[in-house]
Order: C-alpha cells, then structure tokens, then sequence
C-alpha cells in the first residue's frame, strides 16, 4: 500500500483503532462525570480512582475468588457503584447547596486516599489480567491486524454509552432524572424520592467508570495510579463536549481519541497536549463547550 505523507498505512490504521479505542475509554468515563455533574453538579474528581477500582475488582474477583471476566463485567461494577452510594449519602449529601467547589475538594482528596491506599499496598506496576479466551487473537483485515478483544472493547462501549443517552434523553425515567435536576421541589411535590434518586444516580454513574475499568484491565494492566493517568483527560473531554451534555461527551471522547491517535503518526511530540490545546480553543471561542448549553 502507498504510504500516506510518509507514514505506512498499517501504522496509520493501527494508531486510528489505537485512537478509537482510548476515545472509547473517554467516552465511557467522561458520560459517567457529565451525569453526576448534570444530577449532583458536582466535579466528580474520585471518578479515575473508582475506574481504578473497578480493575481491581475485576483482578480480585478472577485470583481470589476464580470469577472470570463475564461475570466481573457485571459485579464489579455493581460493587463499586454500591460504594460509590454509600460515598454520596455519608459525604457529598452533606455538602449540598453549597459552592460546588467544596464537592471538588472532597472527591479530589478522596481520590488521593483511595489511590494512596491502593499504591502503598500494591505498588506502581501493574499487574496482569488476561484476556478472556473467547476474544484472543484476531481478524487479518489486509490493511491491518484487528485484535478481537480491542474490537469488542470498542463496541461494547459505544453501545453502553448509546443506550444511556437514549436512556436519559428519550425515557421517562430520563424524564424524571431532568426534572429532579432542573428543580427538585417540583419533583418532589409528584411524590418522587429525589434524594435517593440522587444517590442512584451517582451509583450508576460511578458504576460506568467501573466498567470502563473492567473493559480496561486486559489492555492497560491492573495499576493503582491507571486513573490518574486518565481522569484529567476525561475533564477535558468533558469540558469541550459541554459540562453535564451526555452526547457531548460520547462524540468529544471518541473524536479526541482518534485525534490523539493520528497526532501520534504525524506529530507524536504534541500527543500528550492535544486534548488541552483543543480545550483551550473551544473555551476561548464557545466557553459552554461544543453541545453545552447558556445556564
């Protein structure tokens, strides 16, 4: 094949799955932080440390207890959103009404706590979750080598991430969730629980970046600091697609992802600050972000 401005044209495709596949991972996470900050209006900051998490549950559960990746997709997630409850009816709960700034600081040192904790006990390597059987190997496209897993990984997540927007957007429970954010007395006043609305809502939206995690774990390795590595990029993903937008967040997490991916062919030394240079030139000329909305 003719390389394409001097790049071969399986490392071009190869960088573009590579680019989807994180987009994917951004989408994913960055849907699970426009919830919360859409239901809670808070900037979730603990969300990297519970995508973390839910490698980890996924690893515990497959060497401690021989639970294999199928049934780790579901309870890791479940357990993890369990924990992220019982986080927002002990502390976020309490600072409600108040500047979301003081929600900020509270997930920020709750992340620093859990990845401290996990780090003192593990260390910084990662460690190794194999790739379950029925998705090893690959598919001979001609123009490239598809991984089976990295496929479904990208699908898998794409079809999450579609079928909580049409969730929220087209549902009656999406009906309620709106309402119960845009003004909760109302709400209330129809004999709807908000709170625990709330506290569900934040479960489930934590309960996504677990999943994201799980999806993760065989690509990326088991590491305390994995979320780290990733959550600042999703809050920049967040911001351009519009704080709160669901369909901003999918459509900006998988545009970025590829836009990273291509950045790496052609100009790899300005990958790591793509994501933020586009975030500045859409703050500077649409500060609500691409699909946010004027309060």
């Amino acid at each position: 094949m003719i390389p394409l401005l001097g790049v071969a044209p399986q490392a071009l495709f190869a960088q573009l799955l590579v680019g989807l596949i994180n987009g994917a991972f951004y989408a994913l996470l960055s849907l699970g932080l426009a919830v919360i900050f859409g239901m809670l209006n808070v900037v979730n900051f603990a969300h990297g440390a519970f995508y973390m998490m839910g490698a980890f549950a996924a690893w515990f559960l497959l060497n401690d207890w021989h639970i294999g990746y199928w049934p780790a997709l579901v309870l890791a997630p479940l357990g993890v959103g369990v924990l992220g409850m019982a986080v927002e009816r002990t502390m976020l709960k309490r600072l409600s009404g108040i500047d979301p700034i003081y929600g900020l600081l509270l997930t920020f040192g709750l992340a620093l706590i859990i990845q401290g904790l996990f780090q003192n006990y593990f260390g910084a390597s990662g460690l190794p979750y194999p790739v379950p059987e029925r998705l090893r190997g690959g598919a001979n496209l001609g123009f490239m080598y598809l991984p089976l897993y990295r496929a479904w990984t990208l699908l898998f997540s794409l079809a999450v991430c579609f079928s909580v927007w049409f969730a929220i957007e087209r549902t009656p429970l999406g009906a309620t969730l709106r309402a119960a954010t845009e003004n909760p007395e109302l709400t209330r006043a129809f004999g709807v629980n908000v709170p625990r609305l709330v506290t569900l809502t934040y479960g489930f939206a934590v309960g996504l970046a677990a999943l994201a995690g799980v999806l993760a774990a065989p690509i990326y390795q088991v590491r305390p600091l994995m979320g780290a590595d990733i959550v600042i990029t999703v809050f920049a993903v967040v911001v351009i697609g519009g704080m709160g937008s669901i369909m901003g967040s999918i459509v900006t997490g998988l545009l970025l992802g590829v836009l990273e991916g291509l950045t790496k062919v052609f100009y790899p030394q300005a990958a790591n600050t793509t994501v933020f240079l586009v975030m500045v030139v859409v703050l500077l000329v649409r500060p609500t972000g691409l699909f946010g909305r004027k309060a």
